[in-house]
């Protein structure tokens, strides 16, 4: 694995793992008030133009990370659609 590569891997689980913790406390609680629904719907969709970049370039970092975060964040989008927090 090239240093470039390895940089890619520990920026893109930093990232990742930076996230799980809110989506985490949404998950538990079902509270959605202090969620902006046109945030989450900007950054969701903005998160899955990047996992198909990733996806074009076949790159691994990208596509994992932004696979792993827009499960989370499309998550937490339907529970602040669903719940209207």
């Amino acid at each position: 694995m090239s240093a470039t590569e390895s940089l890619g891997y520990a920026a893109a689980l930093l990232t990742t793992l930076s996230f799980v913790p809110q989506a985490v406390l949404t998950f538990r609680t079902r509270r959605t008030e202090g969620v902006s629904l046109g945030m989450y719907s900007a950054y969701t969709l903005g998160i899955f133009l990047w996992l198909l970049y990733g996806i074009g370039l076949g790159m691994w970092p990208i596509i994992i990370a932004n696979t792993i975060t827009f499960v989370l964040a499309a998550a937490i989008l339907v529970m602040k659609l669903r719940f209207r927090g």
